[in-house]
């Protein structure tokens, strides 16, 4: 059975690749009178990257190998013009030949597939009947049968050892809390107000959910031929996957917060197991911390898993752990590897484990033995979202250590790629369009550099990427755009970035850059802005900004700055500290810790980590870390951009700053997109391309800057 993990980060890929073209094509200038032609008014393609190319655009995710090494089944998401969505579907790839055959998808959408044990079915989630439902396709036979009538969605999706079971997870709903009632006497055909909405949740939204259905997420079990499911673990907790199963098929493992304050206790999680015949339980870690993703080996004698102690700090380095079967025997294998480790899949000798991680911007895959040796054995990992270039990935390992990945370019989302022997190639490409050539029909894609620079602030070394204009000529300066990553626990690399592409098409450089407080530098360099959250960080990218005016590539005169979630903290806190910057666009940004802590998503998390208090017990941090406070400062026009439904770094937070500007006299409108979620912010794909033409459309109205008003006697 093929070993993987689907990564919850965006994209990585190859290091610092240029595009070479016998005939570059040059980028519009920002202000540039010459508007790209449509429809009949045009007379050849368009080689220049506009908005309307990213619903042409697909990504490969979740590729997973059969146990044989033979095929590998993925899903592959395009974008769809008709729906503004990206669709979701299931191809099948010959890895000898290359050849690919459609699964599941076409009536639907379908997703998570998984091999069974003999490589003779696979189990698959599709929409295809309405809802969610689980499938299963015979591979030889090319039969298709729907197992399930559920009504939520399953996840975590694990045949039994057997192949004769498929265990999963599903929100088991519940009743909503009540208090009193409304008025008995309702007329009939009258049309009265939807009922009170009643919660005693501590989180009771979520973004890209919205309001949390009562409810709790159980395992579950079902025949593969179908039949009624059965519920194996019940009580008022979450229990959740990756599901293992036991290789006599007797025991599932998973994770699980069973503790009474789990509400109040985010980061908590332990290791659990369930007899499915029995359904006793038993816990197997208890530790201060979380322990999530287990995974049994397949000669049943160990169980992997990754973890941190919760010593109450803001980032851990995600470690590797193995325990014996019966939960003895706890350790970290990763304690002296300063990386951290976001997926594993077990060897099929059971003497090493496969990790997903990411160094200095990229993603790769490194065998470690049960010594806590590690080797490097894959890299360019990529894949994730269009719009920003995030590392990220998903890999999937077969029984003869054939690795099947996704991977891109800086101009090119990922393929489906695989590695045999310590050799890899690219299966499909799903993106021609893109692909480098003097061909009319292609695009004519942003060169993307690496640089680095020693910090202002201590000397640490920060690390970006370039973007330039299609065409750029060497000692030409160009105005620049600022992009910081969000997180801010995460990293940006030489990875696709539909805006980063964009905004160069119209004559921008665009830098990429990870200050302190990214990952993949190891966990010192993440922890540096623990509890001191904007700080330092503002001093690197300040450093990054100077660098590339003294390369002879950003003109210093007309710079600019934008970011999202942690990205729009650092915008926001930029403008309160420094003019230099001709306009800038905060993208769901936090402007307030005191109402960040209180409203978002992560009540019980942002306060207590991030700033090492709830907001009234130390008011004066969480007002000293806000933009907020700094609004009396800024003098430069700024672009407030927020998804509507945004639950993460609330519409209530971008209201706000953009209310404060206003009263203070400062340029701003307010830009809210409808529908979409923090999460969810670029996945549409007009609204995407609608939002970089807006940043854009901003920058260049204050391209000469602006001066704020004085009074008759010049103050």
């Amino acid at each position: 059975m093929p070993r993987s993990f689907v990564a919850a980060q965006f994209a990585a890929s190859l290091i610092a690749i240029p595009v070479a073209l016998a005939t570059p094509v040059a980028a519009q200038s920002p202000e540039s009178a010459d508007p790209i032609k449509h429809g009949s008014e045009r007379t050849e393609p368009t080689r220049i990257f506009t908005g309307e190319d990213l619903f042409d655009l697909a990504v490969a995710s979740d590729p997973q190998i059969s146990p044989d090494g033979n095929q590998i089944a993925y899903v592959r998401r395009q974008n769809d013009i008709m729906t503004d969505r990206a669709q979701s579907a299931i191809w099948m790839i010959d890895t000898s030949t290359g050849e690919e055959t459609p699964v599941a998808g076409s009536e639907g959408g379908a997703f998570a597939p998984r091999w069974s044990p003999d490589g003779t079915r696979l189990a698959y989630v599709s929409v295809e009947s309405g809802n969610a439902q689980l499938w299963v396709k015979w591979i030889n036979s090319g039969d298709i049968v729907r197992l399930t009538r559920l009504p939520n969605s399953p996840s975590s999706i694990t045949w039994s050892p057997d192949g004769r079971s498929i265990a999963y997870t599903m929100l088991v709903d519940d009743a909503a809390p009540k208090l009193g009632s409304a008025p008995a006497n309702r007329p009939e055909g009258a049309e009265w107000a939807a009922p009170l909405s009643i919660t005693d949740l501590v989180n009771f939204r979520a973004d890209g959910t919205g309001e949390i259905a009562p409810g709790f997420s159980k395992i579950f079990i079902i025949s593969a031929t179908g039949g009624t499911a059965r519920q194996i673990t019940y009580g008022p907790n979450h229990d959740g996957g990756p599901l293992s199963w036991t290789p006599d098929g007797n025991t599932i493992i998973f994770t699980a917060n069973r503790n009474d304050n789990w509400q109040t206790d985010p980061v908590e999680a332990d290791i659990w197991t369930v007899n499915v015949d029995t359904l006793e339980l038993a816990q197997l870690t208890d530790r201060d911390g979380p322990d999530v993703g287990a995974i049994m080996s397949p000669d049943g004698r160990f169980i992997a898993y990754t973890g941190f102690d919760d010593v109450g700090r803001a980032y851990e380095n995600n470690e590797l752990h193995i325990m014996d079967a019966d939960g003895d025997n706890p350790r970290s294998l990763t304690s002296q590897w300063d990386f951290g480790v976001d997926a594993i899949a077990w060897d099929e000798d059971s003497r090493g484990v496969y990790v997903q991680y990411d160094d200095h911007g990229e993603t790769k895959v490194a065998r470690i033995d049960l010594n806590g040796q590690a080797q490097t054995i894959v890299e360019g990992l990529g894949g994730g979202g269009f719009d920003r270039p995030y590392t990220g990935g998903s890999f999937s390992v077969s029984a003869n250590d054939t690795i099947a990945f996704t991977g891109g370019t800086a101009t090119q989302p990922a393929d489906v790629r695989i590695s045999r022997n310590g050799r890899s190639r690219v299966l499909t490409n799903l993106n021609p369009q893109l692909m480098p050539s003097d061909s009319p029909v292609t695009k004519t894609m942003g060169e993307v550099r690496e640089i680095s620079v020693a910090s202002s602030f201590d000397g640490q070394m920060v690390q970006g990427w370039l973007t330039l204009p299609p065409g750029y000529v060497e000692g030409t300066r160009v105005p620049l755009i600022l992009e910081i990553h969000g997180g801010p626990f995460a990293a940006y690399g030489p990875h696709f970035s539909t805006d980063n592409q964009l905004y160069a098409a119209a004559g921008y450089a665009v830098l990429s850059a990870n200050p302190r407080g990214s990952t993949s530098y190891g966990e010192a360099f993440a922890q540096e802005i623990d509890k001191d959250y904007p700080g330092n960080d503002y001093h690197d990218l300040m450093s990054i900004v100077d660098h590339t005016v003294t390369l002879g590539i950003a003109d210093a005169d007309r710079l600019f700055v934008t970011g999202g979630s942690g990205g729009g903290v650092l915008t926001s806190w930029i403008v309160g500290k420094t003019n230099r910057f001709r306009a800038a666009a905060t993208q769901k940004p936090v402007i307030n810790w005191t109402t960040q802590a209180l409203t978002a998503d992560g009540t019980g998390y942002f306060g207590q980590y991030w700033l090492g208090a709830r907001p009234w017990e130390n008011p004066e941090t969480f007002w000293a870390h806000s933009p907020l406070s700094l609004i009396g400062q800024v003098q430069t026009p700024t672009l407030v951009v927020v998804g509507a439904e945004d639950y993460r770094t609330p519409v209530s937070e971008a209201v706000q700053y953009y209310s404060a500007l206003q009263l203070a006299g400062v340029p701003t409108t307010l830009i809210r997109v409808p529908g979409a979620s923090h999460g969810g912010f670029a996945a549409r794909p007009s609204q995407s391309a609608a939002k970089a033409s807006a940043i854009l459309a901003w920058f260049n109205r204050y391209s000469e800057g602006w001066e704020p008003e004085t009074d008759e006697s010049g103050e």
